[in-house]
């Protein structure tokens, strides 16, 4: 099993003061002023933070080993990139299975029969709160458009649907094709379940 020590845990050291200097829509910028050890003792030192509502993603697998992408527009960093289902956890009180479920068939247009939780990290520790939980979803089925109760407007009407063998896709992200960061994940981790057939991962729960 390894270094059992080697293993994240929570903790939180104390907090001076704090500011919000910005408050979106989604997001808001903090800054903590923190009581951190210092060469000469105790030092106070401001930490920027994005303060986050978190995401989740769904890697869809069908019935022959292969993965659903979906291509759209990003932004921030001035690209189209192929990205599993996924969006914010920004319904108040949401388990986070039920919103990658929601995204699934809102976004794809699928539901699945089977959910495993598949793998759970933090994208960008040093300044952002964001947590992303990545589930495997199999046993899928495609849901007529007149029972999907979602418009899909703005980026997500210009998306783009592949499907791609779990071993292409690996090749993909090791290819430098792909960047997306719960995509890269998720895919890696999948292709890694797969060894066993999945039978590591526990079924996901609300």
């Amino acid at each position: 099993m390894g270094d059992a020590r080697v293993a994240d845990r929570p903790e939180s050291w104390e907090v001076v003061k704090s500011a919000e200097p910005y408050t979106g829509a989604k997001t808001a910028t903090r800054v903590d002023w923190l009581a951190v050890p210092g060469a000469q003792g105790r030092e106070v030192v401001a930490r920027e933070r994005l303060e986050h509502p978190g995401a989740v993603a769904a890697l869809a697998l069908d019935d022959d080993g292969r993965v659903l992408l979906l291509s759209q527009y990003r932004h921030a960093v001035g690209h189209r990139l192929w990205e599993l289902p996924a969006g914010l956890r920004d319904e108040a009180g949401e388990p986070p299975l039920r919103t990658a479920q929601r995204e699934l068939v809102e976004e794809a247009g699928y539901r699945a029969e089977r959910w495993h939780r598949l793998v759970d990290f933090f994208p960008s520790p040093g300044f952002s709160s964001e947590r992303i939980s990545v589930y495997l979803a199999r046993g899928l089925t495609a849901v007529p458009e007149a029972e999907i109760d979602f418009v899909r407007v703005h980026e997500e009407a210009d998306m783009e649907a592949a499907w791609l063998p779990l071993d292409d896709a690996v090749d993909a992200v090791l290819g430098d094709r792909l960047h997306n960061g719960a995509t890269v994940v998720g895919i890696l981790a999948a292709a890694t379940a797969a060894r066993t057939g999945f039978a590591s991962l526990a079924p996901a729960e609300d």
